[in-house]
């Protein structure tokens, strides 16, 4: 088991042999709170990772900050993306350079229509997705182009905001809580959907509460207890070792 009290590896490993993601000991604040506290590891192209802990562990906060929003504020560490450091971008030149954040309100616009927030998604480079392809995988948001976005249901709307980060030309996907509120057969047909976007080398970063859900989706696990890594391994190992789960999951 790959369980440690203190996250150690390689403080160099980020800057001369990053992996296709590489996070390394960032630690980032709002105001004064001290929130990702030296938080670390690294992903290869086309996985799934869950980022998991319980409430308040620093996981979204850990999105945000490689998403390169302003809060919280990055002061210490290192994110590289294919070999270009993230940590010196700011939020708009992450996402010209393949992070796409999906949040957990997902954002969508009030007044447009779903093909509408889909096209407004394009109006600047890099395009991604063609309409017609997003279409072929969500045929549901095809039947509701001409609907008002914020009108649909709860499933609809995550299915429209993931359709709109892949409207621009992604690397990286950060979902933050997409399974909440939604029924389970929804939640399976979103995992079906984030399954067919990994085999199409998008890697992918889920931050969620239900655990059993987005292990069972993803490749590998990172666990946060009180902004620190205190798991990284096998999410089938996660899913296997009770004692892990409930120690840092509850569950």
């Amino acid at each position: 088991m790959n369980e440690t009290a203190t996250f150690d590896r390689d403080r160099n490993s980020a800057a001369t042999h990053p992996k296709f993601l590489s996070v390394w000991d960032i630690q980032a604040y709002y105001g004064e709170s001290y929130i990702v506290q030296g938080v670390s590891f690294d992903i290869h192209e086309g996985e799934i990772l869950a980022l998991l802990g319980r409430n308040g562990a620093g996981k979204t906060s850990t999105l945000r900050t490689i998403a390169r929003l302003d809060n919280p504020a990055l002061r210490h560490g290192e994110i590289w993306l294919d070999h270009k450091p993230l940590h010196k971008m700011k939020a708009h030149e992450a996402a010209s350079n393949g992070i796409a954040l999906v949040p957990e309100d997902r954002r969508i616009i009030p007044g447009l229509t779903v093909e509408e927030n889909l096209q407004l998604a394009q109006i600047a480079p890099p395009v991604g997705w063609s309409l017609e392809r997003i279409y072929g995988l969500f045929p549901r948001l095809k039947e509701r182009r001409k609907q008002e976005g914020v009108t649909l249901s709860g499933g609809e709307q995550q299915m429209l905001a993931i359709a709109r980060a892949l409207a621009r030309d992604i690397k990286v996907l950060l979902l933050d809580e997409p399974y909440e509120g939604l029924a389970p057969v929804i939640v399976q047909e979103i995992a079906k959907t984030l399954n067919i976007i990994r085999d199409q080398g998008i890697t992918t970063i889920i931050v969620e509460q239900n655990a059993v859900a987005a292990l069972k989706l993803a490749d590998r696990a990172v666990i946060l207890d009180t902004g620190s890594v205190v798991y990284d391994g096998s999410a089938q190992e996660v899913l296997e070792d009770e004692a892990l789960r409930q120690r840092y999951l509850a569950i």
